[in-house]
């Protein structure tokens, strides 16, 4: 897909969990959360975290694909509630 080669072009192949925050535009303490509970496919070496740019891409894909929105920690398919033009 085209967006997979665009998004995130100036990032490099590996990622740090400080640049996963600032790609998903989320705090720091999200971005662990996302990987402790295996959202994200990542590798940690001790205390850190190895986070290939391609395991990003695939979970905003997901988010795409599923409507994006996270709850209790998983991606679920969010409901649109619209309102009505007189309230």
């Amino acid at each position: 897909m085209m967006f997979k080669t665009m998004m995130f072009k100036n990032y490099p192949d590996i990622i740090t969990v400080e640049q996963l925050a600032e790609m998903l535009n989320i705090g720091k303490s999200s971005a662990y959360e996302l990987l402790r509970s295996n959202q994200i496919y990542h590798v940690k070496v001790g205390k850190k975290y190895i986070i290939p740019k391609t395991a990003v891409l695939d979970f905003v894909g997901e988010i795409c694909y599923n409507n994006g929105q996270i709850i209790n920690g998983r991606l679920t398919q969010s409901v649109i509630i619209e309102r009505s033009a007189d309230i």
